[in-house]
């Protein structure tokens, strides 16, 4: 794997790819990788300094004959999602993500890859260790714990930074040229209920849905794909309506950034339904595929006999938790007026969680308008208040606001026509970005965001797109050399 991917141009992007892939780096857990950005910004002479949150800036001169120009920053997050398929056996604390190259694309075997943002942080690595690049002196911004609440942004104090420009390079298509972002809140809604026995007479299964697609909760929600924690509460709603199902539990997603892939169900149903209700599944799974043929076309339903668990929910607050699943929004919730095709404001239902007397449920809130965003924060509060839970929001970032005439918006854009004979999407994408939060401590700092073609990022599927990272390196080398010189 490591000879096949450094054997790739640029080779040093590649070989630093290949070196950060081998370190595990989830979020909230990057002690390891904090500490191999701070010996290897060491090894190299530069002045590496670590903030109070973790958050890392090496600083590197200007070429000869750049020293004129203005300071660049360079900024993308360290942390990266793990994820991984059922069927596979991998370790994220311990294993390197296992790697291969697919034609013209970098892919991971049955886990993420991590290119999110890991082609950044490697593209930074490398810009910091090349001595035939011209460029003005570079602030490279090493953040962590971009993706479970950007909390490294959001520690980063004001006066650290000294350059007036960032580039971040965390946009995902490699046509885009990013300049704003939304903003994002966790719901987080808890609470705890009574157990009762279920007759002798019942039959219980564990109900499964899986095979999604999955995806970023935020660049993918558009695209229509399935929520596993929807879906499944679609048939624990009817099955309860038509057996007098009883749910034992529910176990359904994982982050609350990623499209939910898979969720399970233990339920019973009464034995002389038993029949009738395995019918019910095989006719939902060609409903539900009929459906998701386009968007989900590996989508399976199961419903595998276990044994009778000795408790089940409350009839009470199952039929409460069902309602209120049903009706908390999930998907796009409002679509931008003002810029065409962009999602305002979404909500994803990343988290299902009930089991043993208690249940937690986690949403990702995102909009471009703030007020917006709590709007439909509160609406999802309220929802399941009326359930009985204690919901709270946590995490709360701004989103970014366009600045189209910037000078280094124009700058790229011109570039980009120049170089590629097309223009570029000068645009704001639905994903957190953290420049949103970095503006609020650096407000007179121009920003643009970009980088190279990847796909199914959040999910095992995500890969990138090897002539794109090329074409991504070099515009922004000749981005670089193109800084115009201070007035």
């Amino acid at each position: 794997m490591s000879t096949e991917i450094r054997n790739l141009e640029p080779t040093a992007l590649w070989s630093h790819f290949a070196d950060l892939n081998a370190v595990p780096r989830p979020s909230k857990k990057e002690e390891r990788v904090i500490k191999f950005i701070q010996d290897f910004g060491n090894s190299q002479g530069f002045d590496t300094i670590t903030d109070a949150v973790g958050n890392i800036i090496i600083r590197k001169p200007a070429t000869p004959g750049m020293e004129d120009r203005p300071t660049v920053v360079l900024q993308s997050h360290l942390d990266m999602v793990h994820q991984k398929n059922a069927d596979t056996d991998f370790d994220f604390n311990s294993q390197g993500i296992d790697m291969y190259v697919d034609g013209d694309w970098v892919k991971a075997r049955g886990t993420t890859l991590g290119a999110d943002n890991g082609i950044g942080v490697a593209t930074m690595m490398a810009l910091l260790t090349s001595r035939d690049v011209a460029h003005p002196a570079l602030e490279c911004l090493f953040t962590i714990d971009e993706e479970t609440g950007m909390t490294g942004a959001m520690g980063l104090k004001g006066g650290l930074l000294k350059g007036s420009i960032m580039l971040n390079l965390d946009t995902e298509d490699d046509r885009e040229l990013t300049i704003g972002c939304a903003g994002g809140v966790d719901v987080t809604a808890t609470g705890a209920y009574n157990q009762e026995k279920i007759p002798f007479d019942f039959a219980a299964y564990r109900l499964s849905v899986t095979g999604l697609t999955g995806g970023h909760s935020g660049m993918d929600i558009h695209l229509g794909r399935g929520n596993a924690n929807k879906l499944m509460n679609r048939l624990l709603y009817l099955a309860a309506h038509q057996f007098s199902a009883r749910v034992y539990s529910i176990d359904g997603g994982s982050l609350r950034n990623a499209i939910p892939r898979e969720s399970f169900s233990d339920i019973a149903v009464p034995e002389a339904k038993a029949e009738l209700f395995e019918q019910f599944v095989q006719k939902q799974t060609e409903i539900l595929q009929a459906e998701y043929a386009l968007t989900d076309p590996n989508l399976q339903l199961q419903a595998e006999p276990i044994d009778l668990p000795s408790e089940a929910i409350s009839y009470d607050f199952q039929n409460q938790l069902l309602r209120a699943l049903y009706a908390c929004p999930n998907g796009i919730y409002r679509m931008s007026p003002a810029i065409a095709g962009l999602v305002q404001t979404s909500n994803n239902l990343a988290r299902v969680l009930v089991k043993d007397g208690t249940y937690s449920i986690q949403c990702l809130t995102r909009s471009s308008v703030d007020s917006e965003k709590m709007d439909l924060a509160e609406a999802i509060k309220s929802t399941f208040e009326l359930a009985g839970a204690s919901v709270t929001f946590k995490g709360s970032y701004p989103g970014w606001t366009p600045n189209p005439d910037a000078t280094i918006v124009k700058l790229m854009s011109g570039l980009y026509q120049e170089t590629f004979q097309e223009t570029p999407h000068v645009n704001a994408c639905h994903a957190g970005l953290e420049c949103g939060i970095l503006g609020t401590n650096y407000p007179g700092m121009e920003m643009i965001s970009f980088g190279p073609n990847i796909t199914g990022a959040h999910s095992p599927d995500e890969k990138v797109q090897i002539s794109s990272v090329q074409k991504f390196w070099g515009f922004l080398l000749k981005t670089l050399e193109q800084i115009p010189a201070k007035v």
